[in-house]
């Protein structure tokens, strides 16, 4: 099958799917909201680079590198670190708008709703609510909470439950009052769920989630197949709006990190080393490559086959990032997530690039990892270089990887951007 012929297929099966999608209500919304967000997030993620520039450690002093992260610290922490506060709030606001009501209401009701479900409990001190829970973490719940807090408010304000002012009060005044039964009895029904939970030994709506998605994880070993798996399921919750990365990593890196200086011992003894898949393997030769899903090579492919004003513009904003492995300009901008024109590609990439890096160095080709911790804002091939002990096999594996993944990637960015490039031509 030639290119073309290829290219008109994946047109045919996913162009109607896409547009099914792209004219869901909900979906829109999710969209939108993330679109709000990404202009702190794009903010954020500068910082973060800054913040964690590869071995600036050493070269200005720890003592003044922690005073350095220490005065920078606060611009990702309110941003970034809090990134899903914007996004639910973007999606209240925007599912709210499409119905044609107040916006701003549903926008600050399904943040509150989101608050209401969160625990308000740190180190035993009640009444505080973690900032983690605020971002990436929450990021799930928060969701389909916006979702189910603007359905609801809608719902209320359609049965006309409102309190109408007189002629002569001030419009903000009347719509605040207008806005006041619908957000109490919206706000009520998510502190009865609140009370539900609990009774229930998981206390809270968010610890059930995370309950339920992290113990089928813990069954998992640190074989290959075990590793794809990871791969698929990190993917498959950044998909779907959730920090994959952050999941997956609170249940295996104990063990990723028990090879990992198992590797590292061996390495300084002069021995074999024992082990492919430690917790470099991961950060180096996956994440190391542009962030979760190896989205340098997206962004490089933009700047090779990019017609489409947007495209081209979220490739400048997310390429000084992508080169130190903050991505998630590239992941909320292009966008991925929900977004089933890239679905393929960014599930299968990392997978074909798992299995190639561990047949490089099951069959000797490249050296495993040495077990020694490379900061994970180090750009990629001097990243592969210096996590298999400096060996300049490592360097050359991951700029292997980079071209396995952008061939993959290839003809579906390119048919996202003729669907951008079609759109922004019709819009003049």
């Amino acid at each position: 099958m030639n290119d073309s012929k290829f290219m008109q297929l994946l047109e045919n099966i996913l162009m109607p799917i896409a547009e099914k999608l792209n004219n869901n209500r909900y979906l829109t919304a999710l969209r939108d909201g993330f679109m709000v967000a990404l202009p702190l997030i794009i903010f954020g993620s500068i910082f973060v680079v800054l913040a964690n520039f590869p071995f600036l450690d050493r070269m200005i002093g720890e003592e003044a590198f922690a005073a350095y992260q220490s005065a920078l610290g606060p611009a990702s922490d309110a941003t970034l670190g809090i990134m899903g506060t914007f996004v639910i709030i973007g999606i209240g606001y925007k599912l709210t708008q499409h119905y044609g009501g107040e916006a701003i209401y549903g926008g600050v009701v399904a943040f509150a709703a989101f608050l209401i479900l969160t625990p308000q409990v740190l180190e035993g001190v009640s009444g505080v609510i973690p900032t983690s829970s605020l971002g990436a973490e929450g990021m799930f719940l928060g969701i389909f909470t916006a979702f189910i807090a603007a359905e609801l408010y809608r719902f209320f304000v359609q049965k006309n439950w409102t309190i109408k002012m007189p002629a002569g009060v001030p419009e903000a005044v009347s719509r605040s009052f207008s806005a006041l039964i619908p957000i109490t009895m919206t706000l009520t029904a998510f502190i009865l769920v609140r009370i539900i939970f609990s009774y229930t030994p998981f206390d809270t709506v968010q610890n059930f989630i995370y309950t339920i998605i992290q113990e089928p994880l813990t069954a998992l070993g640190s074989g290959l197949t075990a590793t794809i798996i990871i791969v698929l399921l990190t993917q498959v919750f950044w998909f779907f709006g959730l920090h994959g990365q952050i999941i997956t990593n609170s249940v295996m890196d104990p063990i990723w990190y028990a090879l990992n200086d198992q590797n590292l011992q061996a390495f300084q003894a002069g021995t074999e080393l024992p082990n492919i898949i430690t917790k470099q393997f991961i950060d180096s030769f996956l994440v190391g490559s542009g962030g979760s899903g190896m989205t340098l090579s997206v962004i490089l492919l933009i700047f090779i086959i990019g017609k489409s004003r947007q495209l081209k513009e979220i490739g400048r904003l997310g390429a000084p990032a992508g080169l130190f492995n903050v991505n998630e300009p590239i992941i909320f901008g292009l966008p991925i997530i929900m977004n089933p024109l890239v679905l393929i590609p960014w599930i299968l990439a990392p997978v074909v690039a798992t299995v190639i890096t561990y047949t490089s160095m099951v069959t000797g080709l490249v050296p495993p990892p040495a077990g020694i911790i490379v900061p994970w804002t180090t750009p990629p091939i001097l990243n592969g270089f210096l996590a298999t002990g400096n060996a300049w096999q490592g360097a050359v594996l991951q700029l292997v990887n980079i071209l396995v993944v952008m061939a993959i990637w290839w003809p579906f960015l390119k048919l996202l951007d003729k669907n951008y490039y079609e759109s922004e031509k019709s819009a003049k």
